[in-house]
């Protein structure tokens, strides 16, 4: 038996050759393409482009309405700027007219803004004016608005000036204003009523600082200005005194309560008082019965010991009796020198510390005030005027 060849039983395990014509000898599933009889050519880039062919077929109108809101975008961002300008350029008129230190806002209503100026007319303007100085205080805010404003100048680019038909507006004195500005800087303005306010602070009188209480009531001057009428002024020493500024009944210096009350448990300084005619005149009390109290320790306790002795005592004006006695300061405990200083501050002088009177600015046109409130923020006047000239109109002689 001839020997096995291992080569020829590996060679019977190999696949078996392709058959002739098999598209796919391997088995995997390819297919070769049929012959394209076709001739190659050359792409074609000249077709129509695709965006082309969709615009072209969108309608005519809509073309038309797309072509005129665009330009109508273009005309109102036109419109908006020539607004800006003119605001400006108004403003800058405004506040040369005016000799203001602060720059005016200006705001120009109405649209489109470009066919007012053509008829060189604006339909409404607003203005408001920060920081405008009247007399001894600033002003807060002067807000206006101006109706049928006619306008000189080639507008938009050159604005001369112009005239306003009319305006109405309000002007503001803040407390907060009042408090830095005036004098008195250590006394503080609020609200009273709706014509009044309230002044409470502290003065330096002699080296101390006395507490003053005010009413200040406001009401209107003439057309253009507001006046202040100061009542109700006293000045607190302590707890010890009262002073109220003037002649009048119940003004002058006053005990307190509580000082008159702790001096009729005195009774060395109480009879020094009753020994002054001056004061038992004032206090009322027939002179044989203050004679026994002086020389009756039982008679002086009866006599102090009623609380209608207390309330004479705190009526009697220790400034009618000091001049003589300037003892009796110092026996309810008061410095000399303050009443020497509070006798030369007189109630005009010391009115004038808490005055709030204030003139509206020297204004070209005819600018009234019409109403004067009180309010939160401060003293409020509504105002309104007619032919009010601005820019180069209001130099003109009228």
């Amino acid at each position: 038996m001839a020997p096995v060849n291992p080569y020829a039983e590996l060679a019977g395990l190999a696949d078996p050759e392709p058959e002739p014509g098999r598209d796919d000898p391997l088995d995997l599933g390819l297919r070769t393409e049929p012959d394209d009889d076709e001739a190659w050519a050359p792409p074609n880039h000249r077709k129509a482009k695709r965006g082309i062919s969709r615009f072209a077929a969108v309608p005519l109108t809509v073309k038309l309405v797309a072509t005129v809101l665009v330009a109508a975008s273009f005309a109102g961002l036109a419109d908006r700027f020539a607004v800006l300008y003119a605001q400006n350029k108004a403003a800058e008129k405004l506040k040369d007219s005016l000799h203001l230190a602060a720059d005016p806002e200006v705001d120009i209503e109405g649209f489109p803004f470009l066919t007012q100026v053509a008829d060189k007319r604006l339909d409404r303007v607003r203005v408001a004016i920060p920081d405008l100085a009247a007399d001894r205080v600033s002003l807060a805010k002067f807000e206006a608005t101006a109706e049928n404003v006619t306008l000189d100048g080639d507008l938009p680019t050159s604005l001369k000036g112009g005239t306003v038909e009319r305006m109405h507006g309000d002007v503001l004195l803040s407390f907060e204003d009042m408090n830095r500005e005036l004098g008195a800087s250590q006394v503080r303005f609020s609200e009273l009523g709706p014509h009044s306010v309230r002044a409470e602070g502290r003065l330096p009188i002699a080296g101390h600082e006395l507490r003053v209480h005010a009413r200040a009531h406001i009401r209107q001057a003439g057309d253009r200005g507001i006046s202040t009428e100061v009542s109700g002024m006293r000045l607190d020493i302590g707890d010890i005194a009262v002073y109220r500024p003037g002649t009048g009944k119940g003004e002058g210096l006053q005990l307190t309560r509580k000082t008159a009350r702790q001096l009729s448990r005195e009774a060395a300084k109480v009879k020094a008082m009753l020994a002054v005619p001056a004061i038992a005149d004032r206090i009322g009390i027939p002179q044989e019965y203050i004679d026994a109290a002086l020389h009756n320790e039982k008679k002086l306790h009866d006599l102090i010991g009623t609380p209608r002795f207390i309330s004479k005592l705190m009526k009697v004006n220790l400034v009618d009796v000091v001049a003589d006695h300037p003892w009796l300061l110092k026996k309810v405990g008061i410095d000399p020198k303050i009443l020497g200083s509070l006798a030369g501050l007189t109630k005009p002088e010391l009115a004038d510390r808490l005055d709030l009177s204030f003139r509206l600015p020297a204004t070209p046109g005819d600018v009234r005030l019409r109403t004067i409130s009180v309010e939160r923020e401060g003293i409020r006047a509504q105002l309104s005027g007619t032919g009010i000239p601005f820019g180069e109109a209001a130099k003109q002689p009228r």
